[in-house]
Parts: C-alpha cells; structure tokens; sequence
C-alpha cells in the first residue's frame, strides 16, 4: 500500500501488553492460579515471552504513527524475553500460592486454551524499533509490574 500513497506500518505488540487495567494474558494467568490454588509454569519454565509495560506501547504507537517510514514493521517489545518460571514465581508471590512445573501434555488441562501460548519460546529483538525511532521503554518491566501488586486486588 506505501507504493500506492498510503503510509502504513504495522506494530507487532509483545504478547503481553501489561500494566494496572490489563485484562489480558497476564490477568489470565493471575485467574488461573487464584483458582487452582498454584501458580504454574510448563515443563522447566525456561521458555521466554517478549513483554511491554502498555504506555510504553501506547509511546511506540504514537511515535509510529508521527515518524515512522511508510511500509515500516516495528516491535512493541521492552523485554526480549521473561522466562515463563519468572513470571509465575512473582504470580506464586503475589497471590501467596505454591509455584509448581506443569507438564507440558497437561497444559490445557491446567491453563486452557492460555496452554497453547504459555509454553511457546517466543523471543523478540525490539533493535530495529529502537534504532529507527529512538523509542526507550521507560516504565515498569513485567516482574516489576507484578509485584507492584495491581494484579493481585480484586
């Protein structure tokens, strides 16, 4: 579409867009751990998911939409990866359960439909973003995030 007069760009945003209101795969995973009285992680929780605190992503977007180049493919990503054991030991923290290791033909079983994504390793280089725009993610990473504790209130 760039050819064509149109400027585009596309934004792929971390999986977890995170931060004090966010209904999305972090809240889920706190649900999920509130209910089954753990907090779980698949097979050795090494397994990493790229994150962003969402009014880092709400400047990416905004910088985007002012100064990137047409056709430009950007990553709203201020962690490259956050080992999933990581992070369901600051849930386990949190909500004061139990951090246990689910195997990995368990997953849906425990996390649902949330298992197909849990155990992926899905790193991502936010390099490109950052050097194209000078975008800086300036607030809380993901761990820090969870223990400030807006997660765990109900």
């Amino acid at each position: 579409m760039a050819e064509r007069g149109v400027r585009s760009v596309i934004v792929r945003f971390a999986p977890t867009v995170h931060g004090e209101g966010d209904h999305g795969f972090m809240a889920t995973l706190v649900a999920i751990a509130r209910d089954k009285g753990v907090s779980g992680y698949i097979d050795d929780g090494a397994n990493r998911w790229p994150a962003v605190h969402r009014l880092d992503a709400r400047s990416l977007v905004r910088l985007a939409v002012i100064d990137a180049p047409a056709g430009s493919v950007l990553h709203a990503v201020a962690e490259e990866g956050v080992p999933t054991r990581v992070i369901a030991e600051a849930i386990g923290r949190g909500l004061d359960v139990p951090v246990v290791s689910v195997p990995a033909d368990q997953a849906f079983d425990h996390f649902n439909w949330l298992g197909a994504f849990f155990g992926a390793d899905a790193p991502a280089s936010n390099t490109v973003t950052r050097e194209l725009l000078g975008w800086e993610p300036t607030h809380p990473k993901l761990i820090a995030d969870l223990d400030e504790g807006h997660y765990f209130s109900r």
